[in-house]
């Protein structure tokens, strides 16, 4: 999940690599990013077979 994140909170500044004066913010941003994937992923229901899912 953190290397998903990184990569969003990358393609969103435009930064690879961060400046040192906007190091701490960056990797706020990517933390905030885990913990919303985290919440997210473990908060999802899934209902029904995978039968099911091809149907739709």
């Amino acid at each position: 999940m953190r290397a998903a994140a990184l990569q969003y909170v990358r393609e969103i500044s435009g930064f690879r690599a961060p400046a040192p004066h906007n190091q701490a913010v960056f990797d706020e941003a990517v933390e905030a990013v885990t913990e919303a994937t985290r919440e997210l992923l473990g908060g999802l229901h899934v209902r029904g077979s995978a039968s099911h899912a091809q149907a739709g």
